[in-house]
């Protein structure tokens, strides 16, 4: 493998997002790629990590960025203000969430009709959010222990990208009856979803250095790898690939958000 890493900017607007950009130069063409949402501290070296590793595996790894370029938190601090003003306007984040889409099928090694997006935490609301949307060439959306409400935007359109859910039954921040919620809500959107939920697993669970369990916040190695088994059989689906399994399981080292 040869990976080649870049900083890739993009607008939304009048705003400028920093992109990570991660792919293995040895592949000719355009291939799959990863679209990955970061949680409520912001595109951190944890995420573009997460990049690489999806390089490593036949994919374009793009760490978007939400709040715009140079704007961090921090990974262990409370980044509410950070991630408030997306909470509270929805059809913000949808629209930062589309300029990242975008940039990403713009990218001349991305194959722009075999995109997936993933987040974790924070991260996995706004997975949902993009596939809310159904924007073109959106192949699937993965929300691993994610915020589950929805938008509140207008009827739903039909949302055509395959959804899955990767969650802790213990998971303060998405109770059981978010769960039914969401599970009506992407029937009725006529979209193909599955739900995974690991019992004893709190919020975080794929997270190392979560040890919060006060809060329902913990890490779960157990239900880490069965998630991350998930995540390569789905996205070996939707995107027409079958790359090999990665050297480590597990989702990244980051905050709780």
């Amino acid at each position: 493998m040869r990976l080649h890493a870049e900083t890739f900017d993009y607008a939304d607007g009048e705003t400028l997002c920093e992109g990570y950009v991660a792919h293995d130069s040895a592949h000719d063409g355009p291939r799959p790629c990863v679209l990955i949402a970061h949680a409520w501290d912001g595109q951190n070296a944890v995420i573009r990590a997460m990049a690489d590793r999806f390089a490593a595996q036949g994919y374009v790894g793009f760490a978007l960025d939400v709040y715009g370029k140079g704007v961090r938190g921090e990974v262990m601090g409370d980044n509410s203000h950070l991630m408030g003003p997306f909470m509270e306007d929805r059809a913000l984040l949808r629209r930062r969430m589309r300029a990242a889409l975008d940039a990403a099928r713009r990218h001349p090694r991305v194959d722009p009709e075999r995109v997936a997006v993933l987040g974790y935490c924070f991260g996995g609301l706004c997975a949902l959010d993009l596939a809310r949307a159904a924007p073109e060439g959106l192949r699937g959306a993965v929300s691993v222990h994610g915020m589950l409400h929805p938008p509140r935007l207008g009827p739903q359109s039909p949302i055509s990208a395959s959804i899955l859910l990767l969650h802790g039954w213990e998971d303060p921040t998405a109770k059981p009856d978010a769960v039914l919620a969401i599970a009506r809500e992407l029937t009725e959107a006529g979209a193909d979803w599955q739900l995974q939920a690991y019992g004893h697993a709190m919020h975080a669970f794929t997270f190392p250095g979560a040890q919060r369990p006060e809060v329902g916040i913990q890490h779960h190695p157990v239900a880490a790898g069965r998630a991350d088994a998930a995540l390569r059989t789905f996205l070996a689906q939707v995107l027409g690939e079958a790359p090999p399994a990665p050297r480590q399981a597990g989702g990244p080292e980051s905050g709780n958000g």
